[in-house]
């Protein structure tokens, strides 16, 4: 059970945590239905660009509570505690009220899928920023939609950005450092059907832990229609990251250079029992009963895609498991074929289930790429200061300092200073992240359609 008096105190901000925090701050916050958790992992830590005070609008009910909760944590820490004031607004009309009164300029999405496009344009004709959590859009006829805001933001001197965390993942980070590396990685061989140029793995779980306290899933997160499947959500991560490592800083046409090959789904069976220890409700809702068989739900949240970007073929699986087992978490894997080499990371159990960077040369040239790695190192530790290359027989594995290992909740906060740059400068934002949103868009949405056919 939720202690209200105990959330309510830690809420009010106290005099030594307010002098932490700028008196003035040019932009303030507006969070709009938190219903996913990613709302208040952006909130774990203070940002001098963001007044303290912050207007929430939802309607009274656990997801609301639930937000409320942990960021009465985050202000009760006792390390460096946050300072969060919210002024919250439980009206059943949230959306025609948030863009009435307008009582910030950067809006925050992060709940509901279904309609989430339509949400960011009416804030951005409201005149207000928009930084939205994954995914924008969850069925492909949304694209236009996605297009037409992404033409409007500039235009209208605004930003609108969506979390792409998994971007500030040092592995993921190094990975890409060394597929741009010719003398290393060489060029990336296309590959074809069967041998892919590009192999990715992305699992999550449904039941986890977040910033330490249980997760609830809303009901409507198990509601495909509205929440999407795996690919259309958790997939936006994957696909942005190969295309992010492939063609860094390059615009890409998503009309003329993806091809979509294949796409299949399968579900993942959801007791009562699991769905009611989840979600906190008894029973299914009416609503899933197409998708109810003997008692269970079959979630359709696990999707398999094949597809080709310049030219490039890529096989990712995007897969939903119901909770992890001791010791292990959510897993990213990823390999680059190169024509010196492949860029592998991997995260299973030699690995200690933590993600590892691996170069894998080419037997006939190992002795010129484990070189080439060496000279490397140094211009790479500029980057990533302490790390180093340990090589065996067949590969070299980068050893990362912990240090540099901030892991996903802590990448919200990057995710929000890079967004805070554009807030002050809308026209700094770069072509090619307009481009990689409608490419991310077309892969995840087209993938999906194509497992439903």
């Amino acid at each position: 059970m939720l202690d209200l008096s105990r959330i309510c105190r830690a809420l009010i901000l106290s005099a030594s945590a307010a002098a932490a925090v700028r008196a003035q701050a040019p932009s303030r916050l507006i969070v709009f239905e938190p219903g996913h958790f990613h709302a208040t992992l952006l909130q774990k830590e203070m940002y001098p660009e963001l007044d303290r005070r912050v207007t929430v609008y939802a309607p009274l009910g656990p997801e609301l509570l639930d937000y409320l909760n942990r960021v009465s944590l985050f202000n009760a820490r006792a390390v460096n505690p946050t300072a969060w004031e919210l002024d919250i607004h439980t009206a059943p009309d949230t959306l025609p009220a948030m863009l009435r009164e307008k009582r910030g300029n950067i809006v925050v999405f992060s709940g509901r899928n279904r309609g989430k496009i339509d949400r960011i344009q009416a804030s951005l004709d409201a005149g207000l920023h928009v930084l939205a959590d994954k995914p924008w859009i969850i069925n492909a006829d949304e694209l236009p939609k996605l297009e037409a805001v992404l033409d409007a933001a500039p235009r209208k001197g605004l930003a609108a950005y969506d979390i792409m965390t998994e971007r500030y993942e040092v592995t993921s980070q190094v990975q890409r450092a060394l597929v741009s590396l010719a003398d290393v990685f060489g060029r990336q061989v296309a590959g074809d059907a069967a041998n892919p140029g590009v192999r990715a793995v992305s699992v999550h779980h449904i039941m986890k832990a977040v910033a330490e306290v249980p997760l609830r899933r809303p009901v409507w997160f198990f509601d495909v229609e509205d929440y999407g499947e795996g690919l259309a959500d958790v997939g936006t991560h994957p696909v942005d990251l190969i295309q992010w490592t492939l063609f860094p800083g390059q615009v890409l046409d998503y009309r003329k250079e993806i091809r979509m090959l294949s796409g299949r789904h399968e579900a993942v069976r959801i007791s009562r029992e699991q769905f009611a220890k989840v979600t906190g409700a008894a029973e299914f809702p009416a609503s899933f009963a197409a998708h109810l068989r003997e008692g269970a739900l079959d979630y359709f949240c696990n999707n398999y895609i094949a597809y080709t970007l310049r030219g490039v073929h890529v096989k990712l699986d995007v897969l939903w498991k119901w909770e992890a087992a001791p010791g292990t978490g959510d897993v990213y894997e990823a390999a680059f074929q190169g024509t010196r080499a492949r860029v592998e990371l991997r995260q299973g159990a030699a690995e200690k289930y933590i993600p590892e960077v691996y170069v894998v040369p080419d037997a006939a040239a190992r002795t010129e790429v484990f070189a080439a790695l060496d000279r490397a190192m140094p211009q790479l530790a500029k980057q990533f200061p302490g790390i180093t290359a340990v090589h065996s027989a067949t590969d070299a594995q980068l050893r990362i300092p912990a240090a540099l290992r901030l892991g996903h909740e802590e990448h919200f906060a990057r995710v929000a200073q890079h967004f805070f740059q554009y807030v002050k400068s809308p026209a700094a934002m770069p072509a090619w992240e307009r481009s990689y949103m409608l490419a991310k868009y077309y892969v995840t949405t087209q993938g999906v359609a194509l497992a439903r056919k």
